[in-house]
């Protein structure tokens, strides 16, 4: 759990410098602040999900899916003990709606 919110940390600091540079080089030009902020704001909220994203797929975690074919349902845990990640294995194997393709 505290690697989740070490990852989190380092989004917001990565997605912080990405909107400052931005806001800065704007400022250089003479952009009016209202622009240069929500132009700031954008690249930062960018930056700290796509952080956010590797972080979480570089995570290691457990992948469990429908074995039915053509269903795609999956549950994906980080951080369960064995227990836990068989209730999670055995709710995918057998779960009521089953997405099938025509």
């Amino acid at each position: 759990m505290q690697r989740r919110y070490l990852a989190l940390s380092a989004s917001v600091i990565v997605g912080a410098a990405a909107g400052i540079t931005y806001a800065v080089r704007l400022a250089d030009y003479g952009v009016p602040i209202s622009l240069s902020l929500s132009c700031a704001l954008s690249v930062f909220a960018v930056t700290m999900w796509l952080a956010g994203r590797v972080a979480d797929a570089l995570s290691p975690a457990t992948t469990h899916r429908c074995a039915a074919a053509g269903c795609d349902f999956q549950v994906r845990l980080q951080g369960t003990g064995a227990a836990e990640s068989r209730k999670w294995q055995e709710i995918a194997a057998s779960h009521p709606d089953h997405n099938y393709l025509p």
